[in-house]
């Protein structure tokens, strides 16, 4: 077999054995508690419990906003702030949609459920805040794959429709919740689309 070939397959399978890896570890990650009121299919609804998140605003396009206020919530929880201590990833990572965003994305971390907002040390940046946030009841449509901006609009063009069919009214913009790293491959990925609403 040639050489290239064998070198090639070997970086291959560590690829996707490290990815699985990721998989498998995201899925341990804390996440936000919430009661499932509803499923259907890829649709749920859900009242979620008070949380506190870590937040940043940027004003970008979609994708680089998303990458720069990952950058920069990352380093408040790997140890910028002013206790210099870590702080355990969670999941998801939400942002806002580039549907209704015009151009002024939030991201959130959601801060893991030991902590209250006055026990959170505070951040280094200015750019970054600990705020309450309380989404109550929300409509979900979960996918797969990378959350592009497009791909993120078509699930959302999705979401909106189910929602008029049972009746429920939206309050505010749109959300994209992203489970995994940057760098899980497609098949590993888990993603939602998210909004608030009332019956």
């Amino acid at each position: 077999m040639n050489k290239s070939l064998i070198i090639f397959l070997i970086t291959l399978v560590a690829a996707i054995g490290f990815n699985m890896a990721w998989g498998l570890s995201n899925t341990m990650l804390e996440t936000p508690e919430y009661e499932l009121i509803k499923k259907s299919g890829s649709f749920e609804i859900r009242k979620y419990a008070p949380m506190v998140v870590a937040r940043t605003q940027v004003s970008s396009d979609y994708s680089e906003a998303t990458s720069r206020g990952f950058r920069r919530i990352a380093n408040y929880i790997f140890g910028g702030n002013d206790a210099s201590i870590e702080i355990a990833m969670t999941a998801p990572v939400i942002t806002g949609s580039p549907v209704d965003a015009n151009g002024n994305y939030e991201i959130a971390f959601v801060m893991p459920k030991a902590y209250d907002k006055a026990k959170l040390p505070k951040p280094n940046s200015s750019n970054v805040e600990i705020a309450d946030r309380e989404l109550d009841s929300v409509a979900t449509i979960s996918f797969g794959g990378w959350a592009t901006g497009n791909r993120v609009k078509k699930f959302q063009k999705e979401l909106d429709s189910w929602i008029s069919q049972q009746g429920l009214k939206k309050i505010g913009n749109f959300m994209v919740a992203q489970y995994n790293s940057p760098w899980a491959l497609p098949p590993f990925r888990h993603n939602e689309i998210m909004v608030r609403i009332s019956r």
